[in-house]
C-alpha cells in the first residue's frame, strides 16, 4: 500500500497546487475573524498588564493633603506650672520684683486642632522578589496568548480550506447533475418519438419520465447544498452568506505527503510554557520567605492656623524591611500544591504527544486511502464512460434495450459523482494532515 500510495503521488506530482484564491480566501479570514479580533485584543491586554507589572519597579509620588480640628478626647497633661512656680517664687523674692509670673499646668489634645500637613509622599521598592517573579510571569501569559491565537489561526485555516473543497464538491456535483439532466432529456425525447412510431413499449417512456424526475430532484438537493456550503464559507471568512466565491481552476491532488512535524504543534509549545509560568508560580511562593526592602520620603509643610513659614516646611525620609518570619506553614503547602501542578502538566504533555502523533498518523492514513480511492474511482469513471458509449451506439441500433442503456448512464453519473466525493476527500484529508502537523505557512 506504501509503494502504491508513492506511486499515485508521483504520478500526480505535475498536477497544479497553486490556489491563488483559495490563498486570498484564507488571508481575508485571518484577517475579519472576529474570535481573532478578540485574541488579539487579550494578547494587547496582557502587553498592557505586562507594562503594568514592569511598572513596580519604579517609584510611586502620590500628593498627599491633611486638614484636622479636633476638640475633646485625650490630652496630654504638662506640669509647667507645678515644675516651674516654686522656682519663680524663688527668683521674685531674691530679686524684690515680680518679673516671673506664676504659670498653670498645660493640657494638649493629642489630636491636633485646625492643623494642616502637604507633601509629596514618594515610595519605592529595593528588594522584593514578588514584583520580579510577577514580571516574568506576565511575560510568559503574553507569550501564551500568543500561542493560543496560533492555535485558532491553524484551525480556522483548516476549516476554510474543508468548507472551500466542500463548495466545490457541490458545485462539480451541480454540473454532474446538469450533464445528466440534459442526457435523460434527451432520452425522454427519443423515446417519447419512438413510441410514436411504435418501435418500443410505454414502460421505456415511462422509466425515461421517472429518470428525469429523479435528476432533478437530486440536482435542487445538490443546488441547496451548495447554497449552503457557500453560506458557511462566508460564514468563516466574515462576510455575506450569499458572496459569490471564486473557484480555482485544476483542483487536482496534493503532490505530496508531510513529514511527521508534531514536536512542533503549538499545543506543546503551550503546556510547555504553561509548565514555565508554573515553575515561575513557584518561585512567587518562595520568594514570600525572602525579606522585603522599600525607601520612602515624604516633603511637605505643616502647621497650625495655615501658618506658612520657614519653620513649616519638612522632609521625612526612611527604611522600610518587612521578613515574614513564621505564617503557619501556609506558603509550605502553597510550594506543594504548585509541585504537585507541575507533575500534572507533565503528565499531560506526555499524553499530547501522543495523541498528536496519533492525529498525525491517522490522517496521514486517511490522506492515503482518500488518493487510492481517488485512484480507483477515477479508472472507474474511465471504464463506465467507455461502457455507456458501447451500449449507447448498440441501443441506437436496436441491439440492446433501455434498461441496459439507462444502467450504463446511471454508472456514468454515480462514477462521476464518487469521483468528484473523493477528489475533494483527498484534498479536505490533506487539509486535515496539514493542520495535525502544523505545518501551514502563514508568512507566505
Amino acid at each position: 500500500m506504501k509503494k502504491l500510495s508513492l506511486i499515485v503521488l508521483f504520478c500526480l506530482g505535475f498536477f497544479g497546487y497553486s490556489q491563488s484564491h483559495l490563498d486570498h480566501y484564507i488571508e481575508i479570514g485571518l484577517q475579519n475573524n472576529e474570535v481573532i479580533k478578540q485574541k488579539n485584543f487579550d494578547i494587547n491586554k496582557s502587553l498592557y498588564a505586562l507594562k503594568e507589572a514592569h511598572s513596580l519597579f519604579s517609584p510611586t509620588v502620590a500628593f498627599v493633603g491633611n486638614y484636622t480640628i479636633a476638640d475633646g478626647g485625650r490630652t496630654i497633661d504638662i506640669p509647667i506650672g507645678d515644675m516651674l512656680n516654686p522656682v519663680y517664687s524663688t527668683l521674685n523674692q531674691i530679686t524684690n520684683s515680680n518679673a516671673f509670673p506664676q504659670l498653670q499646668n498645660q493640657s494638649v489634645l493629642i489630636n491636633p486642632n485646625n492643623f494642616y500637613d502637604v507633601k509629596l509622599h514618594t515610595t519605592m521598592p529595593l528588594l522584593n522578589y514578588e514584583i520580579i517573579y510577577n514580571k516574568k510571569i506576565k511575560a510568559q501569559q503574553t507569550t501564551l496568548q500568543k500561542i493560543e491565537l496560533e492555535i485558532y489561526q491553524r484551525e480556522l485555516v483548516k476549516e476554510i480550506k474543508i468548507a472551500y473543497y466542500k463548495y466545490l464538491q457541490s458545485v462539480e456535483g451541480i454540473r454532474i447533475y446538469e450533464n445528466a439532466l440534459s442526457i435523460v432529456k434527451e432520452n425522454q425525447r427519443v423515446n417519447k418519438s419512438l413510441f410514436k412510431n411504435d418501435k418500443i413499449n410505454r414502460t421505456a417512456v415511462l422509466r425515461s419520465d421517472n429518470e428525469v424526475i429523479r435528476i432533478e430532484a437530486n440536482l435542487e438537493t445538490a443546488k441547496n447544498t451548495s447554497k449552503n456550503a457557500k453560506a458557511y464559507f462566508n460564514f468563516l471568512i466574515n462576510q455575506k452568506l450569499d458572496s459569490d466565491i471564486e473557484i480555482d481552476e485544476n483542483m487536482e491532488l496534493p503532490a505530496e505527503l508531510l513529514a511527521e512535524n508534531t514536536a512542533n504543534r503549538e499545543e506543546l509549545k503551550q503546556l510547555g510554557r504553561a509548565k514555565e509560568i508554573n515553575e515561575n508560580v513557584y518561585q512567587l511562593t518562595r520568594s514570600n520567605w525572602f525579606p522585603k526592602l522599600s525607601g520612602f520620603a515624604d516633603l511637605g509643610i505643616q502647621d497650625f492656623d495655615f501658618k506658612v513659614d520657614k519653620s513649616s516646611r519638612y522632609y521625612f525620609a526612611g527604611l522600610s524591611l518587612e521578613w515574614n518570619i513564621f505564617s503557619g506553614n501556609k506558603n509550605k503547602y502553597k510550594l506543594k500544591q504548585v509541585d504537585e501542578e507541575s507533575k500534572k502538566i507533565s503528565s499531560q504533555i506526555d499524553n499530547v504527544k501522543q495523541q498528536l502523533l496519533l492525529q498525525f498518523q491517522v490522517s496521514q492514513n486517511n490522506l492515503r486511502s482518500a488518493l487510492e480511492q481517488y485512484q480507483s474511482d477515477s479508472k472507474q469513471k474511465e471504464t463506465a464512460k467507455k461502457y455507456n458509449g458501447d451500449v449507447t451506439k448498440l441501443y441506437k441500433e436496436g441491439m440492446a434495450i433501455y434498461i441496459e442503456l439507462l444502467d450504463a448512464q446511471n454508472q456514468v453519473v454515480n462514477t462521476q459523482l464518487n469521483a468528484n466525493i473523493s477528489l475533494y476527500n483527498s484534498w479536505i484529508a490533506f487539509a486535515e494532515l496539514e493542520r495535525a502537523n502544523a505545518t501551514f505557512n502563514f508568512n507566505k
